[in-house]
């Protein structure tokens, strides 16, 4: 789906207008899109060689970038170079969808209309956004709050006290009480004396089978998607920012948190109360102990554990030698 149904669009705009200050082209550009998911008459942005490959294979008309990035984007794509590509995508990304800066909230939310939702059981007090989607057999606990054009597949459990917004969430999914999907995540560039908060126009998606343990956090993404894949169990007290992509069946136990855009593989586990930071790439089979700090990158199949968190056999070693 390449529409925003979450947020308006209020372009197109013409790039030249967009950036008035720099000498480019006046063609109208539609959105602002990731690197992989621009096509033509898109925006999209480039900050780190953590990005290279995709930068190289982007179909955007144009980029957001520094001078030292600009040769890995294709001769096709016109380069925006900027001081700060992050405060110059959230200031144009304010344009396009200006009221994604903050979680406003929803009043269009009514009690179900049940005859619209054929098979689904609701609770107490559940209130429902226009234009939500919800499958047979699913069951919505008490005191929950669906808002607009969420989608909810067949048999899923969604416990009380639950807010979903911003997200499209597959068959069979279990919501523990308590969790709160779809949330703006935290983002924003420092100014002195007011801050500027960067837009999140991204969702949340949850595949089928996954589960979400009580109180457990799911930001949405920023421009991109925030996903957790099939199969993966999500224990209470989780967190995951913005535009964190999980693979299938993970297991992630209690009070883990995940800084922003890191990705992990299949087969995945994580033991309590780890960090995992920001733009790492975490391989498949991993294993990761409880209370590690994870600051670099993990191939797949490794065992690691400790702060920074290393090769199981290294951290054994030095526990021995202390």
């Amino acid at each position: 789906m390449s529409k925003n149904v979450f947020f308006e669009n209020k372009g197109p705009f013409k790039l030249n207008n967009l950036f008035p200050k720099h000498s480019i082209s006046k063609i109208k550009i539609k959105d602002v899109k990731t690197l992989d998911k621009a096509d033509k008459f898109d925006l999209t942005f480039f900050d780190s060689l953590n990005y290279k490959d995709l930068a190289e294979k982007t179909k955007a008309s144009c980029c957001i970038t520094k001078e030292n990035l600009k040769k890995y984007l294709p001769k096709t794509c016109e380069t925006i170079n900027v001081k700060s590509v992050l405060f110059e995508l959230a200031k144009t990304t304010s344009k396009f969808y200006p009221l994604a800066d903050l979680d406003y909230p929803d009043n269009s939310l009514k009690k179900p209309n049940k005859t619209k939702f054929p098979g689904v059981k609701f609770g107490n007090n559940v209130l429902i956004g226009k234009n939500v989607k919800i499958g047979k057999s699913t069951v919505i606990g008490s005191n929950t709050i669906i808002e607009q054009n969420v989608l909810i597949g067949k048999n899923c459990i969604i416990g009380s006290q639950i807010m979903i917004k911003k997200s499209f969430i597959g068959d069979n999914v279990v919501i523990q009480d308590g969790a709160k999907i779809g949330l703006k995540g935290f983002g924003f560039i420092p100014i002195k004396d007011k801050n500027f908060r960067i837009p999140h126009i991204g969702k949340v998606i949850l595949e089928n089978n996954v589960e979400i343990g009580a109180s457990c956090t799911i930001d949405r993404g920023s421009i991109g998607d925030t996903v957790i894949g099939k199969n993966t169990f999500l224990d209470n007290q989780v967190h995951m920012a913005h535009n964190v992509k999980v693979g299938e069946n993970c297991m992630i136990a209690g009070q883990v948190g995940f800084a922003g855009s890191s990705t992990l593989g299949n087969n995945v586990s994580i033991g309590g109360q780890a960090g995992i930071s920001g733009h790492l790439k975490i391989g498949n089979n991993v294993k990761i102990g409880g209370g590690s700090g994870v600051v670099k990158n993990i191939h797949d199949n490794a065992i690691v554990m400790g702060y920074p968190a290393v090769p199981l056999k290294e951290f054994l070693k030095k526990k021995q030698n202390d």
